[in-house]
């Protein structure tokens, strides 16, 4: 975020995210020093110098820090959504192309952080509860995707299609190569892949 930017931004907004800024980065010190399993809420709000209260103000619980970057991927997508004057796809393809640069987006967002972004796919792989809440977070992101493309007004069986298909383009590089470093690189070759075979 650029000093112009931050500098335009209430006070009350400015400090919400350092709070949640302290927060993540407090939490993700002691999972990786401690595991998941092993780390309380009042651990994570001692070592962010927060109280509880604001802990609970802005997480649910410890879990829901581990997907701070996935709230911020939905909150990038909605202010595209209220920000953008883009036509209606009318072919899956072209919705497909519309959504490409959104989801190389937030991959560059996911991946600007390499040592987070490693931090997070481990706990994810070592939980079962964090993988779980980690599909129900992949699902909200593929329906604001769609929301995003119905509000220009795309057909919505197209809108999905096109959403859960550009989102299996992400998923896809994070499995095959399981690296943030090359996560943009290899979103992109997947929908390149998708537009071969289309």
């Amino acid at each position: 975020m650029s000093d112009t930017v931050a500098a335009a931004e209430p006070l009350t907004v400015r400090k919400k995210r350092r709070a949640q800024q302290s927060i993540v980065e407090a939490a993700d010190e002691l999972f990786r020093a401690h595991g998941f399993e092993n780390v309380s809420v009042t651990d994570i709000a001692s070592r962010a110098e927060v109280g509880r209260t604001t802990f609970f103000r802005y997480f649910g619980d410890k879990a829901e820090v581990v997907f701070a970057q996935e709230q911020r991927m939905l909150d990038l997508i909605t202010e595209r959504a209220t920000s953008d004057s883009v036509e209606p796809a009318h072919t899956a393809a072209d919705a497909l192309d519309q959504l490409r640069p959104i989801v190389l987006e937030l991959c560059r967002s996911a991946s600007a952080d390499p040592a987070g972004c490693t931090l997070h796919y481990e706990l994810i792989a070592k939980h079962l509860e964090l993988r779980a809440r980690d599909a129900l977070k992949t699902q909200l992101i593929a329906d604001r995707l769609s929301d995003l493309l119905i509000a220009r007004g795309t057909e919505e069986s197209v809108a999905i299609f096109a959403a859960q298909i550009a989102l299996a383009c992400a998923q896809t590089a994070r499995r095959r190569a399981n690296n943030p470093q090359t996560l943009v690189a290899d979103t992109r070759a997947a929908f390149d892949q998708v537009h071969l075979h289309a």
